[in-house]
């Protein structure tokens, strides 16, 4: 069984995922938004806890509230960090972004240890997910599909009766749309999203009630 935990973690109130195969117990961190110490430590602990392996970071995107805590898990974990490269200058913009949003940052991030791209599959134990580059919300957005496990990783590209703004670094609202009806609508209906921000939803839901769609 595919396994998920979601955290809410700093000002900006992102979600951060961990999800691990419960047999093998390999996990990963999708999207690292921690913080605060308190909430790396929630985070540390929770892993410790459940006794997983985690080697790896996902990012939906590179915003800077989506990747606040990225070097504390790749310090703590020895975990590599998967993003598309098309958000690589996000990185290098990370210190200006957190400042533009009033927050303080040391600026510390790391590098992309794989670049990801449309179709590519990323395994977790037994669960293969494929990558769906949904550009719009970013340049290099990614939802990450499991088929299997009827479970999405959606980031901000859509929320529940919403979509990801567009009006931030590289952002395109007509290329959000095509993305999200073509990639993500074809998806079956029952497949849960698990969104960058406030509660899941499914994308049988939001074909009947986004208002966006």
């Amino acid at each position: 069984m595919l396994k998920i935990k979601s955290f809410e973690f700093n000002p900006i109130a992102v979600n951060t995922y961990v999800a691990w195969d419960d047999e093998s117990l390999e996990g990963v961190v999708i999207d690292a938004g921690c913080y605060t110490p308190d909430e790396n430590e929630m985070l540390r602990q929770f892993i410790v806890s459940e006794n997983l392996t985690v080697k790896q970071i996902w990012a939906t995107h590179l915003h800077f509230d989506h990747i606040l805590g990225n070097a504390f898990a790749a310090k703590t974990f020895g975990a590599g960090l998967a993003a598309h490269r098309d958000d690589e200058f996000l990185l290098k913009n990370f210190k200006r972004q957190t400042e533009i949003f009033g927050l303080v940052s040391n600026g510390e991030t790391v590098p992309i240890a794989r670049y990801v791209d449309e179709g590519d599959i990323l395994s977790v134990g037994r669960y293969d997910f494929t990558a769906l580059h949904v550009p719009g919300h970013s340049p290099g957005s990614l939802v990450y599909y499991c088929a299997k496990a009827g479970a999405a990783f959606a980031g901000d590209v859509i929320f529940r009766d919403s979509i990801g703004r567009t009006d931030l670094w590289g952002g395109n609202y007509e290329q959000l749309i095509e993305g999200i009806e073509t990639k993500l609508l074809t998806l079956p209906d029952t497949t849960v999203v698990y969104t960058g921000h406030g509660g899941a939803t499914s994308i049988g839901y939001e074909k009947t009630h986004n208002p966006y769609l």
